[in-house]
Parts: structure tokens; C-alpha cells; sequence
């Protein structure tokens, strides 16, 4: 596993890139918004209104056999990664935590055991206060309400469909519900890529979190050895999609998002991104050569 640590001199290079948004003219918005925007919809190029559409036809296509379809395409190993990504919070007493882009309910049932063996423990440093263990609450925030339906009833089934410390929120990454500095941590597993714009992905993340807040970021990235990329590349285009067709039935749905991994940014531009959106102590950490990466940064 590589651990890196992202200077300032990504950040210097992303504020050169998207400088400062000040130094916009209203002139200049106005000519931007008379004009019709495109973005990446795995390897085509869709309308920015369109895409929103598209992704939640995929999610929607998929949500029964979502996490079946993980087990399969990764043989398992989302479920060491995911591990990976909870055991880097540290579960408290009170915390209000938001999972974006969870709807089935995988990160957030991980986070509340966590939370439960914490407690079960004794962990020193954990108050016992009742009134703030009360207050905990874990909201699983997805856009698609058929992701939603998929995890409440994986809740029932885990014997979380009654817990108070559990909340179920259909919302859009880019336009959180959730008031300013409400939030102690953030995280956000195999979703950001498939956002429209993923700076105000970024911006609403820091904007909910408060001060000291923690942001926790599981995507599939870029393989960083030539040979295994090869391989992960024939493995991606020509396997996973068959499996897709076979499992769900759905066959382009795959395409796509392997398709939109190769279109997400390095792991490095990536790291950048979240500096700008105003993060510090921004790292990241490669898992299996780099086929995922976790990205953190705190809001201080």
C-alpha cells in the first residue's frame, strides 16, 4: 500500500488552473450561462443536465444486485477496502456522521459497528454521557431512491431498521440539505466519480463539516504498474461488462462505469481538487496498487 502526503505545489498548480472565483466578471457569467455544457458520461459526452438523468437510470438498473455485483467484480475485496476507509474514523459518542452516496447502507452499517464495539470495549477517551450517545446519528444521504430502498432493507436484515442512530436522506451530492458545520465526518464510497461536477461535490463536503471535520473518500483509481494495468484493463472492458449482462441483465450499465473510471482524475489531480475545495493535510492511500484509493484531508 502507498501513503502519500499532497504538498503545496498541487495546490499552487489547481489554484493557477481554476483561479479565483472574484475574478469573474458578471459579464462574463452571463455569456458563460447563455451556453450549453457538456461532460463525461463514462467515454461519451452528454449535456451537464443530461447526465444526472443517466447515472440514476444505471443505479436504478443495478440497486437489487448492487452489492452482489461487487462481491463478483471484485472478489470480494470491496469489502477489505470499505473496511479500510472505516477504520480510519474514529467513532464517538455524539458524532453526526454523513455517508453520501451509500444508499445501500454498506459504509454506514460498518460505521455503527464500529461505534458498537467502541463502546463494547471501553475505548478510553469515549464519554458515557447518555444525552450524547442519544444524539449520534449516522444519515446514508444517495440521490437514488431505489439505492435507499435497497439499504433500509439490508437495515431490517442487519437488525439496524429500528436504530435512532440510523437515517435514511434521498439528497444530491452537489446540494446537501444539511446545515453548515453540522457534520463531524464525511465519507463518500465508489460515488464521487459519478457526480456532474465533483468540485461542488467537494465544496459541499467542507461546507457541512466543522471545524476538525474529517473527509474520508473510497474511489477506484488509476493502477500505477504498467503490467498489472494491462491486465486490470482486460479484466475491466471485456470481463466485467459480461458480468453485468449475465448477473443483471444489463450490460452497458458496467460499461459505464468502468468507463468512468478511467475518465475520474489521478490520484494526485484528485488530491488537488480537495485541497482547493479548501481541505488540509490532504493524503491519499493506494490499495492494491492503486485499483482503489482512499483520499482524506480535514477541515480545520
Amino acid at each position: 500500500m502507498a501513503f502519500q502526503r499532497v504538498g503545496h505545489e498541487r495546490l499552487r498548480r489547481f489554484s493557477q488552473m481554476y483561479g479565483k472565483a472574484g475574478r469573474i466578471s458578471s459579464a462574463h457569467i452571463s455569456n458563460l450561462s447563455s451556453q450549453c455544457y457538456s461532460t463525461s458520461f463514462g467515454f461519451k459526452e452528454v449535456p451537464e443536465e443530461e447526465k444526472e438523468r443517466l447515472v440514476g437510470d444505471v443505479f436504478t438498473s443495478v440497486a437489487s444486485k448492487y452489492d452482489l455485483m461487487n462481491d463478483l467484480m471484485s472478489v470480494g475485496l470491496h469489502r477489505l477496502w470499505k473496511d479500510r476507509l472505516v477504520s480510519k474514523l474514529q467513532p464517538f459518542p455524539g458524532m453526526q456522521h454523513l455517508d453520501v452516496a451509500g444508499g445501500t447502507g454498506d459504509v454506514a452499517f460498518r460505521i455503527l459497528e464500529a461505534y458498537h464495539k467502541c463502546k463494547q470495549l471501553g475505548m478510553s477517551g469515549m464519554p458515557t454521557d447518555v444525552e450524547a450517545e442519544d444524539d449520534t446519528r449516522v444519515y446514508v444521504c444517495d440521490i437514488n431512491s431505489a439505492m435507499l430502498n435497497v439499504g433500509k432493507k439490508r437495515a431490517q436484515e442487519k437488525g439496524f431498521g429500528e436504530s435512532k442512530l440510523l437515517s435514511w436522506v434521498e439528497g444530491d451530492a452537489e446540494a446537501l440539505e444539511f446545515k453548515d458545520a453540522s457534520m463531524d465526518s464525511y465519507t463518500i464510497a465508489f460515488g464521487i466519480r459519478n457526480v456532474t461536477h465533483i468540485n461542488r461535490a467537494l465544496n459541499e463536503a467542507y461546507r457541512v463539516l466543522r471545524h476538525g471535520g474529517q473527509f474520508l473518500c473510497l474511489e477506484l483509481s488509476h493502477v500505477k504498474n504498467s503490467i498489472l494495468k494491462q491486465l486490470y484493463d482486460f479484466y475491466s472492458f471485456s470481463i466485467i461488462p459480461r458480468i453485468g449482462e449475465f448477473v443483471v441483465g444489463d450490460k452497458d450499465s458496467y460499461q459505464y462505469l468502468v468507463e468512468s473510471i478511467r475518465r475520474f482524475p489521478t490520484q494526485e489531480d484528485f488530491a488537488g481538487m480537495i485541497q482547493q475545495a479548501g481541505f488540509q493535510n490532504v493524503e491519499y492511500e493506494n490499495l492494491f496498487d492503486g485499483v482503489v484509493a482512499i483520499h482524506s484531508g480535514f477541515k480545520f
